[in-house]
């Protein structure tokens, strides 16, 4: 498994982070007018009609094998149909705040399912104590909220732990989908596209979205912009950091996003930052370093770093 990145791949987890770190805003608009499970057929059908004529324009093919549709459907499951439905849903009773502290355990869950499945055979000091820092971090960010939110809806919370639990396994995945030969768009523009093919009965039985009223101009662009933005552009991103990265190295863009979320609320909407949510940023971003590794290289730690501490 990689343990450092280039700094085309920072940029782009960042970039992702982002994306990512603005889809909890897009959602609690979206969530005013609409139900769960429409706001998610909308958002992976919006990015799936985007990515199939990207596919066309650029003429490549989507694959016709049974093989190749069954791991489309299986990374649709865990990457966007599963952990979306459990996050939007889960919005509903707990905050988006709380909801990214729960999900900055994707990279402790990849880990763990590395491990389970003898991908990584040892987990160095150094990635645990940069997993630790990390979600330390984020709870600081957050503030209060989280022992205020810890004290809501239990079932809420598993359902966003489940969520997380769902990326871990889809990134782990979704690198053996990229081991078939195929491109990044035809592996974005496939689960989207199976994932919407899984939501439609589900829609159509529990929302029924002919009863629902028009939405206002607002939700309508909450909703494009999850599709386009967060899902259709994100995926792409996603899928290119997975293919030269990993599914650990990549999950770390769970840390990252609560942090894109308020430097954007101080950059676009004046919003000054408090004492802690420096002291997070800090916290995740010393993390991050402890995970990639360069400076531990740098001061000779790299060999204690390398040592397992679970074997």
């Amino acid at each position: 498994m990689k343990q450092t990145m280039n700094l085309q791949e920072w940029g782009l987890l960042f970039g992702l982070a982002v994306i990512w770190g603005g889809s909890y805003f897009f959602v609690d608009i979206a969530l005013t007018q609409l139900p769960v499970f429409t706001i998610v057929m909308l958002r992976v059908a919006g990015a799936a009609v985007l990515l199939l004529l990207l596919v066309c324009v650029l003429g490549q093919r989507m694959p016709f094998s049974l093989r190749a549709w069954r791991g489309m459907f299986c990374i649709g499951l865990l990457n966007n149909a599963a952990p979306f439905c459990l996050i939007v849903w889960g919005q509903t009773y707990i905050s988006g705040g709380l909801a990214s502290v729960l999900i900055a355990m994707t990279p402790v869950f990849s880990i763990l399912v590395l491990r389970g499945l003898g991908i990584e055979k040892r987990i160095g000091a150094g990635k645990l104590a940069g997993l630790v820092l990390g979600i330390t971090g984020v709870a600081v960010i957050i503030g209060p909220d989280v022992l205020a939110g810890l004290k809501g809806d239990l079932t809420a919370q598993l359902a966003i732990l489940l969520a997380a639990f769902s990326y871990a396994c889809a990134g782990v995945y979704g690198k053996r989908l990229q081991g078939q030969g195929h491109s990044t768009l035809v592996i974005t523009a496939g689960q989207v596209t199976a994932s919407t093919v899984l939501l439609f009965p589900v829609v159509m039985w529990i929302d029924r979205p002919w009863t629902l009223a028009m939405p206002d101009a607002s939700v309508l662009y909450a909703v494009a912009a999850l599709a386009l933005i967060c899902t259709a552009l994100a995926y792409i991103m996603y899928f290119r950091i997975l293919s030269t990265a990993g599914p650990t190295n990549l999950l770390l863009v769970t840390f990252l996003a609560p942090v894109s979320a308020i430097a954007l609320g101080a950059i676009f909407l004046g919003q000054s930052l408090a004492t802690e949510h420096y002291l997070g940023i800090l916290l995740v971003g010393a993390g991050l370093l402890a995970i990639d590794g360069r400076v531990l290289k740098l001061f000779g730690g790299n060999n204690k770093a390398g040592q397992g501490v679970m074997k």
